[in-house]
């Protein structure tokens, strides 16, 4: 995705209208749920206008329903082209009027006019530490190869699958005995808890994206003791 110098992404912090979120899923919608639930809050600066699934039986869709919000089914399969899809998914968006689209376990490839047209206003979750083990089975992958620290990313959407400037990560330690299963486990519960801060940063204004790099106003992230390490010198432990 090409960024010009000193980008700033939409925002809605002048006044008191919120940004409009949209997210998109395509299962169970764990991660839809944890922006209901940040969106609940008063304070929080954005709400969930819209809930799109490609599924008719996507979970997640029960969870927007229980929380009052909007959802449109938009199925995939009655498309010959992804084109078509993609065209149809835009129209969605563009008549709720939505700031920010947030990909949430939504399971298909969006085609680079989509993309474009949606530059800074897409972003997605994913299950690894980009720009490694990009695609699926990060979990498997990831033990294979013996990491000791993987983790998830909240980045914006590219025109290639899991490449966009990164908003936020978080970091799970890989620990002994640990199976696909269970190391999913505690990244998840770190995607939970990662989505609703990155945005809450892009709906307050704090995020710019300069030569394809993402800087964020008013982070405390710059101390040298702010080092992750597994396994731990043994006089941490």
């Amino acid at each position: 995705m090409s960024k010009r110098e000193n980008d700033s992404v939409p925002s809605r912090t002048e006044g008191s209208a919120k940004m409009q979120l949209a997210v998109l899923i395509s299962g169970g919608g764990t991660n839809l749920q944890a922006l209901i639930d940040a969106c609940a809050a008063p304070d929080y600066p954005a709400r969930i206008a819209l809930v799109i699934a490609n599924k008719e039986d996507a979970g997640g869709l029960e969870r927007a329903r229980q929380a009052g919000i909007r959802i449109q089914t938009i199925r995939h399969k009655d498309f010959t082209e992804r084109a078509d899809f993609d065209h149809s998914l835009s129209a969605a968006l563009e008549k709720a009027d939505v700031d920010l689209i947030c990909l949430a376990g939504f399971m298909r490839v969006l085609g680079a006019p989509f993309v474009t047209r949606w530059e800074d206003k897409l972003i997605n979750i994913h299950p690894a530490l980009l720009p490694a083990f990009k695609g699926l089975h990060t979990h498997a992958r990831a033990l294979e190869a013996g990491v000791r620290i993987v983790g998830c990313t909240v980045h914006y959407v590219g025109i290639d699958v899991d490449v966009g400037p990164i908003i936020a990560q978080a970091a799970v330690a890989v620990l002994p005995g640990d199976t696909e299963e269970s190391l999913a486990q505690r990244v998840l519960k770190q995607e939970h808890r990662l989505y609703p801060l990155a945005v809450e940063l892009i709906a307050r204004g704090q995020v710019t994206v300069s030569d394809g790099r993402v800087e964020i106003a008013g982070s405390d992230s710059s101390s040298e003791e702010a080092v992750l390490s597994n396994p731990l010198p043994s006089s941490r432990k």
